[in-house]
């Protein structure tokens, strides 16, 4: 039998935290310990007040040690801690490394004594009689054998039936294995036990044996926190990025997620920090791996950003190989788009609202020109019109215009009103044409009217989608024409929370069919519980869709650690708030916090300009993230970004900034229209770009203003 070593996570973390030039001496350790971890030259030794008899401490050198899971059958090692001498024995005098005896996984989690415990094993002591208090209810009312099936270790059972109150059950992180801890967090936060039964608990299977690791190795479970490096390659990118764990640790809903052949399109729901574009990148990553995809066959995977295309090719390059990227195209839509239609021989040039060129809007004030004065009509209406009806049906002539739908609009049209309002439209049509211009959308219908010629124009084997929330229903049409309807063909992850552009759209309607496909993240592994739920509250009792017609329910979305609550100041003007600012940055470098992992957050580029200018003169290095470039950390310098360009990404600690009257929200973003359904949706997509700023944030997350406070902060 071959010998396994594995890795645990808490090793990685371990090994990340020790000093650089200790790091190399681990590093020659780990490679060969790997290759031979029973040669002469390891020094194993017993630890005598380890609380797991499998314990054994290595040598790493004179000052350090590492702490491995060597049983005494089998061909099993572990490597589960490294430290100085003595932090590494107690902290193998504090854990314990088994597996259940239900779930089969192999587990670690601390064993010291925790509040509840003493009393369990003290003596009994007699007490005077005294009025009955009144006992709060149990937390959970679970029987043994569920507790046990959710990964609860037996010693712990009279624990946790014996809690009364979430915040006991937070106490316990780390004292319990993180799947259990998981499970009742979310049992505790509102989630149905039949959800989490469907999601925490193993289908039965062959009776287990807590003797053999090599099989609790292969469990969903086990591999949440253990990995057996493929090569030395592999190993060499796990001890290159201790940190990034993304890279190698799935959670076993995402890894059902991953590595599973699906019958067609998936939609995979989850709110910020639950892992949805680390689930796609793997995705990606296992169907360009699979035996069967030919050397010709490509995977696109589109998000709807230029910025959020670039972060994930280069996340992507960490995890495939090379052979495996020629295999993935990674582009947004409107990219794509665009060099698909040259190549099919479209002339005209492809011109956005609000371009830098300017031929959108010019075109625009042409039409608009013919407005007629008559009708009691905002002049913006118009152009909602144009965008919302006109450009998403295709409607060319005024006949196709009497007959078009207009669900969703606020105000109603007779036929005579549309009859005089369409010369604006016809002109707006004639205006792109003599620019030699065309709308994205004009663009996208001929993309899909190229793909409808036949089956040799569908370049893709399969697709996977970031920021699903953000692409408008003619995108889907176009994705779903780019791969034949078969297994394996669309995989989509999104979050409408996070919906920062006017574009809704429902998957079956445009003819994508997840029915029976759709799933949900609920951990948010990146934020903590104050700040998740600071960032929540801007969009409590907001409707929410789930990308199909349906509504998606936040109360079984949760964060494991409830860390730090929000900090929020406000003051009489911007130089008092960019002086605290400066302050608490230096308070927060000055904690070891790295500067690359700061980021000051503002609503528009000028005030982003604002405020690297008072960053600069207070003697603090910046370094300003825009739509062409990735962030990367090797480059030194306080962040600066707006809302906008900060999705996707996530920081150590987030300022948000000038969160002031008119700014949050903008007031051109609500008061261009009289429609209130047009408002209803500019102030929600403002709630949600505040949502998401807010969730960038890990650790720390600080909100100020000065002047006139923001709604927002009233909520």
């Amino acid at each position: 039998m071959s010998i396994k070593v594995a890795i645990g996570d808490e090793f990685l973390t371990a090994f990340a935290s020790i000093p650089r030039s200790k790091q190399k001496a681990v590093m020659n350790f780990v490679t060969r310990f790997r290759n031979n971890p029973r040669s002469p030259g390891i020094n194993y030794e017993t630890i005598h007040n380890a609380r797991e008899k499998n314990f054994r401490s290595v040598r790493i050198d004179l000052e350090y040690r590492g702490i491995v899971l060597a049983p005494e059958q089998g061909n099993v090692y572990v490597l589960l801690w490294v430290d100085k001498h003595d932090d590494a024995y107690a902290w193998a005098a504090r854990h314990r490394c088994s597996i259940h005896p239900q779930t089969g996984a192999l587990q670690i989690f601390e064993t010291e004594l925790v509040p509840g415990e003493e009393a369990a094993t003290a003596e009994p002591v007699t007490v005077p009689a005294a009025v009955p208090e009144q006992v709060d209810e149990p937390l959970f009312a679970l029987d043994d054998k569920t507790l046990l099936s959710l990964g609860v270790p037996t010693e712990r059972l009279a624990l946790v039936q014996g809690l009364q109150s979430e915040q006991a059950l937070v106490q316990l992180e780390g004292k319990l294995p993180v799947e259990a801890f998981e499970a009742l967090i979310l049992l505790a936060a509102g989630t149905s036990l039949d959800d989490v039964v469907r999601d925490y608990v193993l289908q039965p299977g062959e009776p287990v044996d807590t003797e053999d690791y090599a099989v609790a190795l292969d469990n969903p479970w086990t591999q949440r926190r253990f990995r057996v490096p493929e090569d030395e390659q592999e190993l060499g990118r796990m001890l290159n990025a201790p940190l990034e764990r993304w890279r190698v640790f799935l959670h076993p809903t995402q890894r059902q997620l991953v590595e599973r052949n699906w019958n067609g399109p998936v939609r995979v729901l989850g709110g910020a920090g639950t892992g949805k574009t680390v689930v796609a990148m793997h995705r990606a990553r296992w169907l360009v791996s699979q035996p069967d995809w030919r050397k010709h066959e490509r995977l696109l995977f589109t998000t709807f950003t230029s910025n959020l295309a670039l972060d994930i090719e280069e996340n992507l390059k960490k995890i495939c190989t090379p052979e495996q990227m020629q295999r993935i195209e990674v582009v947004h839509l409107d990219r794509w788009v665009s060099q698909f239609v040259r190549r099919h021989g479209y002339q005209s040039r492809i011109v956005y609202p609000a371009g830098r060129d300017g031929i959108y809007e010019r075109c625009w004030e042409q039409a608009a020109a013919l407005i007629p004065l008559d009708l009691d009509v905002h002049r913006e209406f118009y152009r909602e019109e144009w965008q919302r009806v006109v450009l998403p049906q295709q409607i060319r002539s005024r006949q196709e215009y009497f007959r078009a739908s207009r669900i969703g609009r606020g105000k109603a049209l007779t036929r005579a009103m549309r009859a005089q309002i369409w010369p604006v439209f016809e002109e707006m049509r004639e205006q792109l044409l003599r620019a030699g211009a065309v709308t994205a959308e004009d663009a996208v219908h001929f993309a899909r009217e190229v793909l409808q010629r036949g089956e040799e124009f569908r370049e893709y084997r399969a697709l996977v989608v970031d920021e699903g929330q953000d692409f408008s229903g003619e995108s889907y049409m176009l994705l779903r024409a780019l791969v034949p309807e078969q297994a394996n063909d669309i995989f989509i992850v999104g979050d409408a929370h996070q919906r920062i552009y006017q574009h809704k759209a429902s998957l079956g309607q445009c003819g994508i069919r997840i029915v029976g496909r759709g799933r949900k993240l609920r951990i948010n592994y990146r934020t903590t519980e104050l700040i998740r739920r600071y960032a929540m509250g801007v969009l409590e009792n907001q409707p929410i869709d789930d990308l199909d017609e349906g509504e998606d329910q936040p109360q079984d979305y949760c964060s494991l650690v409830q860390g730090l609550p929000p900090v929020v100041e406000h003051f009489a003007d911007a130089a008092a708030e960019a002086a605290w600012l400066v302050e608490q940055i230096r308070g927060l470098t000055g904690q070891g916090v790295e500067a690359a992992s700061i980021c000051v957050v503002a609503r528009t580029n000028r005030l982003c300009g604002q405020y690297e200018e008072a960053l600069k003169q207070a003697g603090l290095k910046t370094w300003r993230l825009t739509r062409q470039h990735v962030d990367n950390r090797s480059q030194q310098g306080i962040r600066l970004a707006t809302m906008h360009r900060v999705k996707g990404l996530e920081f150590h600690a987030v300022f948000i900034v000038a969160v002031n009257e008119g700014v949050v929200p903008l007031t051109a973003a609500l008061t261009h229209t009289e429609d209130k359904v047009e408002q209803r949706m500019s102030e929600l997509n403002e709630r949600a770009l505040f949502h998401v700023a807010a969730t960038r944030a890990v650790h720390h997350l600080f909100v100020s203003g000065y002047g006139v406070k923001s709604s927002f902060l009233q909520t």
